[in-house]
């Protein structure tokens, strides 16, 4: 099951003669025999196994890691395996592309594309598995001692999927969408069976609403480590004000301390100043830093277990906030406030939401900015306050920035929170510099304000507790980093 191209590109392939093929296979030391030693997810990764294949007992599932993506014709973007398939493996940043988990009848198996020996063409000549071009690949056995499953060349997988099923009663199903050769193989053996293959996506969706001790471990790892992130950030907005394009500046000081703390950026770097704060997805990052402007700065450290911290502080550039700033970035923060309170084993879901935006409506109302009552605004029917925040307060949050998000909407948004839940809390306000339904002074201002937040068996425990969130707080931060 070799990586495919849609169209084979020749232009960059040259021919090896035989006195090459030849001499490239002498002379080499031997590969390294001891084992590394077993994930750390491994028990945690098993325990999650035995829970998916419950509620399919009778069935056989089949979980790709995926493949590479193509970014431009024969360059291909940084591999990251399909989270279901890292939760269900323990397997990370150390995954390798094109694997397979097959789970049937408490048997779990994985198929995996081994080390070839140096005689083989693959060695030299493969730019997705070969040696010479991404570093030798372990062996299946190595694979097996550390994963602790059975491990077979990813080249059985295809007669695998065809032996008839343990449970007559049962059928394949399958995570689709994932790997294209491994849906066509599926079909091809099954048909089509879009309800089972939707049901299987949504389990492995639910099956991390609530986090184990590992994961929880982990993710306060990635908050400490976006910490570091956002301090070195801190450390250099002098440096990005000078430079000029301040926001490429800032959101590369943060990615360069994301790959030496963990494996990458959890999701793109929102690195927005001034008005462009107000623009929620702002990725672009292509402005300048302005002293008096505000950084809206949301960012996380994705851990080589592939955890994601999603943190969103909202700095002065300047060090110290205006009065107009200051006046709506301590809504904002009572907003937030509200919504971690309403953070609890028992609450709906929805609650964080609703505790936060009334907050904010208050204060929308009080200063004037929305015309109508706050109660109905708040109704179904309503809704104007959105116009300054359009987002919802929360999202679940673990080895996907909104994770899953694939889970039953009765058991996500119509939920409630139990403990082991991670969610975020990030309400906001967004005055857009050309809008003339507020006032002047706050024309420009974009402020959020995001923690990640654990659901405990009393109430909550706030992972990124350690950055700092007061207005005054921020602002001693800032002016002990920069000394």
């Amino acid at each position: 099951m070799k990586k495919r191209r849609t169209k084979k590109l020749t232009n960059r392939q040259g021919s090896y003669s035989k006195a090459f093929k030849s001499f490239i296979a002498e002379d080499w030391a031997d590969y390294p025999t001891g084992m590394r030693p077993t994930l750390p997810a491994h028990p945690f990764a098993t325990q999650r196994r035995k829970s998916i294949q419950a509620g399919f007992p009778e069935d056989r599932l089949v979980i790709p890691a995926g493949g590479y993506k193509v970014r431009s014709n024969d360059c291909d973007y940084r591999y990251r395996a399909h989270s279901a398939f890292a939760h269900l493996t323990g397997l990370g940043h150390e995954a390798e592309p094109d694997s397979v988990l097959v789970i049937e009848q408490g048997q779990a198996t994985l198929f995996f594309h081994g080390r070839v020996p140096r005689t083989d063409a693959e060695f030299y000549s493969s730019p997705q598995y070969g040696e010479m071009w991404v570093g030798a690949r372990p062996s299946l056995d190595e694979v097996a001692v550390y994963t602790s499953l059975e491990v077979k060349d990813s080249q059985e997988l295809a007669a695998e999927l065809a032996k008839p099923l343990i449970d007559t009663e049962g059928s394949i199903r399958l995570l689709a969408g994932v790997d294209d050769r491994v849906d066509t193989l599926v079909l091809g053996i099954r048909g089509k069976n879009a309800q089972a293959d939707h049901e299987l996506t949504e389990a492995l969706s639910e099956l991390r609403l609530i986090k184990d001790s590992y994961e929880i471990a982990e993710m306060d790892k990635a908050c400490a480590a976006t910490l570091v992130g956002f301090e070195a950030v801190i450390a250099d907005l002098p440096e990005a004000l000078r430079r000029g394009r301040g926001e490429r500046w800032v959101e590369g000081v943060f990615g360069l301390h994301a790959r030496h703390q963990g494996n990458a950026v959890g999701y793109d770097t929102i690195a927005a100043s001034g008005d462009h704060g107000c623009t929620l997805h702002w990725i672009r990052n292509d402005g300048d830093l302005k002293p008096g402007d505000l950084l809206l700065l949301d960012a996380g450290v994705e851990v080589d277990s592939l955890y994601t911290a999603d943190v969103t502080r909202t700095l002065p550039i300047s060090g110290k906030f205006t009065e107009a700033q200051r006046k709506v970035y301590d809504v904002v923060l009572e907003a937030q406030q509200a919504g971690i309170d309403a953070a609890k084993p028992g609450a709906k879901f929805l609650d964080v939401h609703r505790a936060a935006v009334r907050v904010i409506a208050h204060y929308l109302h009080e200063w004037g900015i929305l015309d109508v009552g706050v109660e109905e605004t708040l109704k179904k029917k309503g809704g104007e306050y959105r116009r300054w925040m359009v987002h919802g307060t929360s999202h679940h949050l673990g080895i996907d920035v909104h994770d899953c998000a694939q889970a039953r909407r009765k058991l996500y948004r119509g939920g409630k929170l139990k403990e082991g839940m991670i969610i975020t809390v990030e309400p906001g306000l967004y005055f857009k510099s050309t809008d003339l339904k507020v006032p002047e002074e706050f024309r420009g201002i974009g402020i959020r304000i995001e923690d990640d937040i654990l659901i405990t068996s009393d109430g909550c425990r706030n992972l990124s507790e350690a950055f700092p969130r007061s207005a005054d707080d921020v602002e001693a931060w800032i002016a002990r980093i920069q000394g």
